[in-house]
């Protein structure tokens, strides 16, 4: 059995993962860290739970972004690729989250350290896939934002239905089908982390890590910068 792209199950799982924290750990985006300005907001008008997390997601997530830089940076240095290595630490960050939400879990409202510290290991976990995306997969559609992508499948489509010349016309198709593959699973994402929730609120966090082991075997043909 062929297994989905690498590309594919980064999209999948940063709608999941974003969904099923945003769910579980009081309305922290862990992918789309600058959802996290929005909620802030909404939790200091209406005095929500999960403040700190929202305060920390930004400063956290960037400093992970950077660090996961500088690894790869050396990796490269020594004519190693940083795809697979970056891919193994963030599994670590996932399966510490798993074994964490199996014993602590479900998780409530109310935000204490347990759910502070299971939020920003998610939120290191996506910095480093966004980070790894960005810089050795740029070739794929990014697998956490998909309003530019979204956009991008719109121009697309006005261009292909209105002024393509007949040479751009393949280009723009295999384009929208890519991005919209990309959209597509990551909304299956949202949705099986809804899912999740509902029905196996700490068990859920145990799909993320599986799927990160399975990434580090899937291919990252047409990918790669």
């Amino acid at each position: 059995m062929k297994l989905p792209s690498l590309p594919q199950l980064l999209s999948f799982n940063a709608g999941y993962v974003d969904t099923l924290g945003f769910l579980a750990l009081s309305g922290l985006f862990t992918a789309h860290v600058t959802g996290n300005f929005v909620t802030l907001g909404a939790t200091a008008a209406l005095g929500l739970g999960g403040a700190l997390s929202k305060l920390l997601a930004l400063p956290v997530f960037c400093f992970v972004v950077f660090a996961s830089r500088l690894t790869c940076l050396k990796l490269q240095a020594v004519d190693r690729s940083p795809i697979r290595p970056m891919l193994i630490v963030k599994l670590a960050f996932l399966a510490g989250v798993a074994i964490f939400a199996l014993y602590h879990g479900p998780f409530h409202a109310n935000e204490n350290i347990v759910t502070l510290v299971v939020g920003l290991a998610l939120v290191c976990a996506m910095a480093i896939q966004n980070g790894l995306h960005r810089a050795h997969l740029s070739k794929a559609p990014p697998s956490t934002l998909m309003t530019g992508t979204t956009t991008q499948i719109m121009l697309d489509l006005a261009d292909l239905l209105v002024s393509a010349k007949p040479e751009e016309t393949a280009a723009l198709r295999a384009r929208i089908l890519k991005m919209g593959t990309a959209v597509v699973t990551f909304a299956l994402g949202c949705g099986l982390g809804a899912a999740g929730y509902m029905f196996a609120p700490a068990a859920a966090f145990t799909l993320p890590a599986i799927l990160a082991t399975i990434a580090l075997f899937a291919s990252t043909a047409g990918a790669d910068a």
